[in-house]
């Protein structure tokens, strides 16, 4: 492989597992952490694709501690999730490096 190049394979299981065994991690860290803020990024596509319930996810997110925060990004959020969330915004882009063909940088996209 050529240095700058990747090859994205897809194997959805793969992906179905890390998103699992990630959030029962987050789920950990939401219920008995130390943490004052848990940020799940691009949290709404498991719930999305029902690679985790929804149900589930709130349930953990009402027994969280009263101090702790926790911030789910990503589109496609479950209509449930938007009603149980305090706020809610939407983004929009007005430019992005992809316009001008900078790829995807590791720790910023990926």
């Amino acid at each position: 492989m050529q240095s700058g190049c990747s090859i994205w394979l897809m194997d959805l299981n793969h992906d179905r597992a890390l998103a699992i065994s990630c959030w029962e991690s987050a789920s950990r860290e939401i219920l008995h952490g130390d943490a004052d803020l848990v940020l799940l990024d691009e949290f709404t596509y498991p719930l999305h694709y029902e690679w985790i319930a929804t149900t589930t996810a709130l349930e953990v997110l009402s027994r969280r501690p009263a101090a702790r925060h926790v911030i789910i990004t990503g589109r496609h959020a479950p209509a449930a999730l938007l009603d149980a969330a305090d706020l809610v915004t939407e983004m929009t882009k007005i430019k992005h490096p992809y316009d001008r063909n900078i790829g995807a940088q590791p720790g910023i996209e990926f």
